[in-house]
């Protein structure tokens, strides 16, 4: 598919977000994409008449380099890049202050019911919505 739904966030680090070694810490790098993947899920879904749903499946991590204490916010690129029937994949790029990517965190995420927490397909409006971004 092509087009698929794009978009970057800045999450401001915190003092705690550094462990002793003065980088930041591992587990960071997911709570980190975790808050960018929200922030994007609300930016785009909000107009939809019901809360599109998603479970988090599988999350996978690429660390390439450390995130300097001069960095005081991570850059976060967020990409979709596949759909399925229920679920979806995206692809993350957390980058410092000087824009070097310095870890990748990949996901799969699975349309709920939210009454339930079963899977259901992906709607044609979410779908329009990933694919494009319009929601049409």
């Amino acid at each position: 598919m092509s087009n698929l739904l794009s978009d970057t966030q800045v999450i401001p680090l915190r003092w705690n977000d550094y462990d002793r070694y003065g980088h930041l810490n591992n587990c960071k790098f997911v709570d980190i994409s975790q808050e960018a993947r929200i922030a994007f899920m609300q930016q785009n879904f909000a107009d939809q008449e019901q809360e599109f749903g998603v479970f988090v499946r599988h999350v996978e991590v690429d660390y390439l380099r450390p995130v300097m204490p001069d960095t005081k916010q991570v850059t976060v690129d967020t990409t979709v890049t596949e759909i399925g029937n229920t679920s979806f994949k995206t692809t993350q790029d957390l980058k410092d202050r000087h824009g070097n990517v310095c870890g990748v965190v990949k996901t799969v995420l699975v349309a709920v019911d939210l009454s339930t927490a079963a899977p259901r397909e992906i709607t044609q409006q979410e779908r329009g919505i990933l694919t494009s971004g319009t929601g049409e």
